[in-house]
């Protein structure tokens, strides 16, 4: 199906999707998508350099870059600004807030990558709607799709949570609850039997049960 104005519409990965494959040119050299298999990855995306929300996203993500290789897990950015105009907000950013980004920041300036990712759709009139960040498991799987507008900063301890609750519910074939945390109990996933419902001591057991309780 076309809309009248002939754009095509297309399909953006969803969660259980694999990422989209690329490679491209970054900051700390040539990378592709799959030297990141066996390890987590956060692919995070701005729409241009030298934006005030953008640069505090990069500056607290710089200063917990070893939170997250704690966690086994890699950070990579995307703009659609050029390798040159990254080298110099790096720069400024060092100069200005004392940190180095050391993670890559990849340059995209015809936008394939944040197109494939369904970041930018064909007829935008502006890179503003490139603001998504997605969890990637070990396998290349996307587990977790957020994104913000343009005038609302990303909350670092949010993504550490995310990515905390999807290892921990893999690690316990468990689920997380609401506000879950490091060190919280997880939940068991619910039975499918019906004897099991009607041999719960109390109403609601056979759904709800915390590990190891």
């Amino acid at each position: 199906m076309q809309p009248e104005n002939d754009i095509p519409i297309l399909v953006p990965p969803r969660i259980g999707d694999k990422a989209p494959a690329f490679s491209a040119r970054t900051t700390t050299g040539h990378v592709d998508l799959a030297d990141f298999r066996g390890q987590w990855l956060v692919l995070f995306s701005h729409p241009a350099d030298f934006t005030p929300v953008c640069t505090s996203e990069f500056v607290a993500l710089a200063r917990k870059a070893d939170e997250f290789a704690r966690r086994d897990c890699a950070l990579m950015a995307l703009s659609i600004d050029t390798l040159f105009s990254h080298f110099a907000w790096l720069r400024l950013i060092r100069d200005r807030f004392g940190v180095e980004v050391r993670f890559p920041v990849i340059e995209d300036p015809t936008m394939v990558i944040a197109s494939a990712y369904g970041m930018t759709l064909p007829g935008d009139a502006d890179n503003w709607g490139v603001r998504s960040t997605y969890f990637i498991d070990p396998e290349g799987t996307i587990r977790a799709i957020t994104c913000y507008p343009p005038n609302v900063g990303r909350s670092i301890p949010e993504m550490l949570r995310i990515l905390d609750a999807l290892q921990a519910a893999d690690r316990n074939t468990a689920l997380t609850p609401a506000d879950w945390k490091r060190g919280d109990a997880l939940l068991s996933p619910p039975g499918e039997a019906l004897d099991a419902v009607y041999a719960a001591e109390k109403p609601g057991d056979w759904f709800w049960q915390e590990q190891g309780k």
